[in-house]
């Protein structure tokens, strides 16, 4: 029984990487042995068992064969004979397709090093094609190293290309698509994740509400990027300068969907993009499977994202009526997430990346103010029911006009954005 370790735990180390799973290939056990050995053996597809002290995955060195569509048409063949070559040269990318040994030597049967130092997603061989979730791993891959240099080889990419032009993305289980998605949203560059699927065509399989963004014209005066699928990759890089949370990261991408609807006539305006762009949302986010809480902030970023670019042409009224609205007493998290998205969307275009975004600013200024106003106080001066919720409203209002005659004039506040 030989042990290695293998994957992303080699790949990292030599990039001096932050290493976050650690997994390993055993060649020459059967799963009897690995059972006495007290592993504790996983899943009915591979045999994969878990380390008895740390819980790391022991996979039996196997080879794999394309017997079906989708993530699961394969068979898979393990026995003490499969070599660690024949097992590595099934995996994905070259800089995956390395291990290492208990005394620390590389085993590189296919010039993963070599790529590692070009900075270059390789696939290993042809049989690459036979699983279209790679599709999405190598864009994935792309968001984790984009801002070290890293590219896709170009050979790869028209694999992935013939990959999704097969249709095979579709057979894909919504929970495996959303696994990876909800991964690259939380890496360095998650914008570049969509920017490959959109590259090699595979953006429309389950992202069709993003993917029909591109062509779509805004005003050059306020969008020198014209392009709305640049801007919403612009806004999604933005975003995730501002927060790591993936749902904001998520919400930065849906903030816009709803300008593919605009009437052709009307372009490049949108008027009214922000309410149309909901059902976009829900669709997405069903499609998806997404947690409740991605829909959720998705769906208050495209509803009032312009009220937050406008604040300062608002009437304290309705500044009340977006804190209300978006449930920023109740959830005053994800309305922080709300603020992040929309200055990223603010910033998210060519020429505004570093400019300061003061209506944030005064927008949390006005809920703070609001928050003073203490139900229990106004029960107390005889207030109940339906009165008592008009009465909150109504202070609310009260101190927000104190703010807006005090900063609503301020020139710095005067930069639109839409």
């Amino acid at each position: 029984m030989q042990i290695y370790l293998v994957g992303g735990a080699v790949r990292d180390k030599l990039l001096n990487y932050p290493v976050i799973e650690h997994d390993w290939v055993v060649v020459g056990a059967s799963p009897q042995e690995m059972l006495s050995q007290g592993f504790k053996q996983v899943g009915k597809d591979f045999p994969v068992f878990l380390h008895p002290k740390t819980n790391d995955e022991y996979a039996l060195a196997r080879t794999e064969r394309k017997a079906g569509k989708g993530y699961y048409g394969f068979e898979v063949y393990a026995d003490k004979d499969i070599t660690l070559e024949q097992d590595l040269i099934r995996r994905d990318l070259t800089i995956n397709a390395m291990a290492m040994d208990k005394d620390d030597n590389i085993i590189d049967p296919y010039n993963g090093q070599i790529d590692l130092k070009a900075k270059i997603l390789r696939h290993v061989s042809p049989a690459f094609s036979e699983d279209p979730l790679r599709v999405l791993r190598i864009a994935r891959f792309a968001a984790r190293y984009a801002h070290l240099g890293f590219t896709i080889a170009p050979e790869t990419m028209t694999l992935m290309g013939q990959i999704s032009a097969s249709g095979e993305l579709k057979e894909l289980a919504a929970e495996r698509i959303w696994k990876e998605t909800s991964r690259a949203l939380t890496e360095r560059s998650p914008q570049t994740y969509f920017q490959v699927l959109k590259d090699c065509d595979a953006l429309a399989s389950w992202f069709s509400e993003v993917d029909e963004l591109w062509g779509i014209p805004n005003p050059a005066k306020w969008h020198p990027e014209i392009d709305t699928g640049i801007h919403t990759m612009m806004v999604l890089e933005q975003a995730a300068k501002l927060s790591k949370e993936p749902v904001t990261r998520f919400a930065a991408l849906c903030h816009d969907l709803g300008k593919a609807l605009s009437p052709k006539e009307t372009l490049p305006k949108h008027a009214g993009h922000e309410k149309r762009g909901i059902p976009l949302v829900t669709q997405l986010c069903r499609r998806l499977k997404t947690p409740t809480e991605f829909e959720q902030l998705a769906k208050v970023a495209s509803e009032f994202h312009l009220h937050l670019h406008r604040i300062e042409e608002l009437k304290p009224k309705t500044i009340v009526k977006v804190l209300e609205k978006t449930d920023a007493f109740r959830k005053p998290q994800r309305f922080e997430q709300f603020l992040q998205v929309c200055e990223a969307d603010f910033r998210g275009r060519t020429g505004f990346e570093d400019r300061d975004y003061p209506q944030a600013d005064l927008m949390r200024q006005a809920f703070e103010l609001c928050k003073k106003v203490k139900p229990q106080d106004l029960l107390a001066k005889g207030f109940q029911g339906k009165q008592l919720g008009e009465a909150i409203h109504s202070e609310r209002i009260r101190l927000v006009k104190k703010l807006n005659d005090s900063t609503i004039n301020n020139e710095s506040l005067h930069t639109k954005s839409s």
